[in-house]
């Protein structure tokens, strides 16, 4: 099975979208199904107004919908809702093709916070771009039902994943700083809420990995706080485990896939008691979550490390893309998408 994913979210963006799909594409081929990509690589850009570190593409007329003809995929997946994503979607309802979307950022929320967009007009728009597929997929239930309380049609569950073999305990990894370390990871803009964590009077050391346009208010404001700036791989795997507690103060985020991450590499969670955060930890005693966001820090660095590892153990990528697969026969729009075929190695489709 060959599936084509449209995606506005690509390199060089370093976010949860881009790293779920990669992964997704990596754990799909072990399952029957090879992946492309149809990615802002290749196009011109344009900056967001108002928020330049966000660039938009450009495609040249016509590039997407003869992409998608070109890949032939037997299946179409929208990631995201700009440009790439709008140009796929009108092909695929131009051309009678069938396809599914996936929900993974609160534009309407973020939209809101910047500009005087009233969050309901976006909704709106984001219910009539999502609802021309065959099914939406969001990670969480809390997610689930309130994209259904706001009229999403049919919305299927696509948990996430994270890389046990990477995101591990490291006996004897330090830092060098006063413990306890408390870690943040994420992109540095306002709807992350990281000014909360920052604020904290905490003990120890506050370390901060990730950028992003609110990193040089912060750091002026936090004159105390290390910021790493961004790190990946091998280098962001390490300071996890050399970290003791993760925090993690967004209010709005539908997933965050450094929680898992953190939980990976033996980190208790901090944060508040928001319905994504609730989803992912469960009832597992590996997060203390609280509106008082210096006692949940506090109170998450007694909880067992080892606990936090073998919650973390259960959630793989294989299994995430294989609710995906499955998704796509719930659908409508595959069969049998868990067989193994001789499918070719994932690549890119630029436009």
């Amino acid at each position: 099975m060959r599936i084509l994913i449209a995606t506005d979210a690509w390199h060089p963006q370093v976010n949860g979208v881009v790293r779920t799909l990669q992964s997704l594409a990596a754990a799909a081929a072990g399952l029957g199904a090879s992946v492309d990509f149809l990615t802002p690589e290749g196009m011109r850009t344009v900056a967001l107004p108002s928020y330049p570190s966000i660039r938009l593409a450009v495609p040249p007329p016509g590039a997407v919908a003869r992409r998608i003809e070109a890949a032939a995929p037997d299946v179409v997946h929208i990631a995201t809702e700009g440009p790439i994503g709008h140009l796929a979607r009108r092909h695929c309802r131009r051309s009678g093709r069938r396809f599914t979307t996936s929900f993974h950022t609160r534009l309407a929320d973020y939209a809101a916070a910047r500009w005087p967009i009233p969050a309901d007009v976006t909704w709106s728009w984001l219910r009539w771009f999502h609802n021309a597929g065959s099914a939406t997929m969001a990670a969480t239930p809390s997610l689930i039902a309130e994209l259904q309380g706001r009229g999403f049609r049919t919305v299927l569950r696509w948990p996430r994943g994270v890389d046990v073999d990477l995101f591990r305990p490291r006996p004897g990894a330090d830092l060098g700083l006063p413990r306890p370390v408390f870690l943040g990871v994420g992109r540095l803009a306002v709807e992350k809420n990281v000014a909360a964590f920052l604020a904290l009077d905490l003990p120890g050391s506050k370390v901060v990995v990730g950028d992003g346009p609110a990193r040089a208010a912060l750091q002026a404001r936090h004159p105390d706080v290390h910021f790493l700036g961004e790190r990946h791989g091998e280098e962001l795997a390490a300071v996890y485990a050399a970290a003791d507690v993760f925090v993690f103060p967004s209010r709005t985020d539908t997933f965050g896939l450094v929680l898992l991450e953190a939980l990976a590499s033996g980190l208790p969670v901090a944060g508040f008691p928001v319905a994504a955060t609730r989803d992912v930890v469960g009832d597992a005693p590996v997060a203390a979550l609280d509106d008082d966001l210096r006692a949940a820090c506090l109170a998450a660095a007694a909880l067992p490390r080892a606990a936090c590892r073998a919650y973390a153990m259960t959630l793989t990528w294989e299994e995430s893309a294989r609710r995906f697969l499955g998704n796509l026969e719930r659908a409508g729009v595959a069969r049998g998408s868990g067989r193994r075929v001789s499918g070719r190695d994932s690549r890119l489709v630029r436009a």
